[in-house]
């Protein structure tokens, strides 16, 4: 019982098999998970949230009994950062860890200038900078650039990386057999915990898409979505929030729901701050559909203040999309 306190006074959320997620302080509460792979003394930790949710990693770490020298990897599903935010740090403060990462992100996390470019042209610098803090470079030797198929070992645990594009172009998730699930990034979906809703004895949980601003690759993501599903585990391990199970309706929602965003789009003919607004109307419709479909409990304003952000980038990544596909 001790110890069991003791974890969740860490933020941390145990499932089986060694997999634990961490509440990463980003944002929100369960905004943004971190998960923790532990295997013989032995952990990889997938994606990183922000500069400032390291100091709840190395808590996380010693309520587990292990020291910062025990981390191997360090993951990341996508080089956006509330994925990828604070990897520089934590590969500073893991002095034995490698970062895992798509190679198309791989030269971005050694020089992030480019990277921190793009965010401060979508959130604008005071808002980047307090999201994220200062981005620290990672040195090349110290990088897997993660085709799909390369296969890590955790004390001879393997961790196979999957390239899944459709969020973007530079996401990969990773399989973890032992640990029944895969760690898919924003790939399949975001699924908020307040969402949750008890039906009899099991606990009924929701997906909803997310398209990022730049890259939205519609038949890419309906793609890596079947390869997903494919692999026939029971659980999802999302960053946005945490383990999801009875995957296969979810992945069919998810593959409606993406079929929705694009006829939705298709179907807009302004343009600028006009056909932004459209967009974002006609998504948080979307999402009040899917809230009567399901019977989620949650008022109208409760949902868009949980979604208001996801939402703004949907109707940014769909507008990219239509003008450039």
């Amino acid at each position: 019982m001790v110890e069991t306190n003791r974890i969740q006074a860490a933020g941390l959320t145990p499932y089986n098999h060694g997999v634990y997620a961490l509440e990463s302080g980003y944002g929100r509460p369960t905004l943004a998970a971190i998960h923790l792979i532990v295997q013989d003394g032995h952990v990889a930790i997938v994606d990183t949230a922000n500069n400032a949710s390291l100091v709840k990693v190395q808590a996380a770490l010693q309520a587990l009994g292990l020291g910062e020298g025990c981390v191997d990897y360090v993951v990341l599903t996508h080089i956006h950062l509330d994925h990828a935010g604070g990897a520089g740090a934590y590969m500073q403060a893991f002095p034995n860890a490698r970062l895992v990462v798509h190679p198309r992100g791989a030269r971005h996390m050694a020089e992030p200038s480019k990277l921190w470019a793009g965010v401060v042209a979508v959130y604008g610098e005071a808002r980047a900078q307090e999201f994220y803090g200062e981005l620290v470079p990672v040195a090349v030797d110290r990088i897997i650039e993660a085709e799909h198929g390369t296969v890590l070992s955790l004390a001879g645990r393997e961790l196979m990386c999957l390239d899944l594009p459709g969020h973007a172009k530079h996401h990969i998730g990773l399989v973890d057999k032992t640990g029944e699930g895969i760690y898919t990034g924003d790939t399949f979906g975001l699924s908020y915990r307040e969402l949750d809703k008890t039906v009899g004895d099991t606990v009924q949980q929701y997906i909803f898409p997310t398209t990022t601003p730049v890259q939205f690759d519609p038949e890419a993501m309906h793609r890596s979505i079947d390869l997903l599903l494919s692999f026939q585990l029971p659980y999802m391990f999302l960053t946005h929030y945490s383990r999801v199970h009875d995957v296969v309706r979810l992945g069919q929602d998810m593959h409606r729901l993406i079929d929705a965003h694009v006829a939705l789009v298709e179907g807009v003919s302004t343009t600028g701050e006009e056909r932004q607004a459209e967009l974002v109307n006609g998504i948080n419709q979307l999402l009040f559909a899917e809230a009567e479909r399901y019977g989620w409990t949650l008022p109208q304003a409760q949902l868009l203040d949980i979604f208001a952000l996801d939402i703004e980038l949907n109707a940014q990544g769909l507008a990219f999309w239509k003008d450039n596909r």
